[in-house]
């Protein structure tokens, strides 16, 4: 019986951490034609969509860049991109260099 109970503490240790919630990464918008007027555009367009943190938001207007973070289980990085892109701001995609699948 003793043995039963560790077994069965041992399973439910093994699976009760077994499922991710979150994945939080960074990532870095080339927006080569970035203006002034567009943060706001922006930070309001990625507002609509869970996953995104507003709250992290760094921009470089010089180098023309959003950086930010995201939850990689609700948003992925190119719906990220296309979002602002669609919304007629212009943003620079990146280029795959070999044949693996992603970014």
């Amino acid at each position: 019986m003793k043995y039963a109970i560790i077994a069965l503490a041992l399973i439910a240790a093994v699976f009760s951490g077994g499922c991710r919630r979150e994945d939080v990464r960074e990532m870095t918008v080339d927006i080569p034609a970035l203006k002034e007027a567009d943060k706001g555009k922006i930070t309001s367009i990625l507002a609509k969509y869970q996953g995104v943190d507003s709250t992290s938001f760094v921009w470089d207007m010089k180098e023309g860049s959003l950086t930010l973070k995201y939850d990689s289980m609700k948003i992925a990085q190119a719906n990220i991109r296309y979002a602002i892109d669609e919304a007629g701001i212009k943003v620079k995609f990146p280029v795959k260099t070999d044949s693996r699948a992603g970014h």
